[in-house]
């Protein structure tokens, strides 16, 4: 999206002492641009994805500081951490490791960088659609 706007004042002064008249132009020229569809698009998917790795890192601190499930919070972190955590279940031999009530969810590591390989194809590839800006010489 890009505005512009050039405003143009003339004005003539009358003769000068050399006998010439003399004339003076002031020009300003604004432009405003916002985002293209491009940037939009980065932009919304870096928000998204973003989400996403935010709420299975903190199930991952969750379940290694053995927070109580029957919290409310702690209970709807877990539950919506699930859906973005089970595509990447039983990839490995072992799903999680225990230790004194706490516990590393191995898989929720692996899907937190599973997230971010995705989200760098998917900036990678909105990044072959964006626009270079012209240099503009004065």
């Amino acid at each position: 999206m890009a505005i512009d706007q050039v405003d143009q004042t003339v004005v003539t002064s009358e003769s000068t002492p050399t006998g010439q008249e003399s004339v003076k132009t002031a020009t300003r020229h604004v432009t405003t641009s916002g985002p293209g569809g491009a940037e939009m698009g980065r932009r919304i998917a870096v928000l998204v994805l973003g989400l996403i790795q935010i709420v299975i890192g903190a199930r991952i601190v969750l379940l290694l500081l053995d927070a109580r499930e029957a919290n409310g919070l702690v209970s709807a972190i877990l539950n919506i951490s699930q859906v973005f955590v089970a595509p990447f279940e039983g990839m490995l031999r072992t799903d999680s490791l225990h230790s004194a009530g706490s516990t590393l969810d191995v898989t929720a590591v692996v899907a937190l960088v599973g997230w971010t390989i995705l989200e760098l194809i998917v900036l990678w590839v909105i990044g072959m659609f964006r626009r270079r800006s012209a240099a503009v010489a004065v």
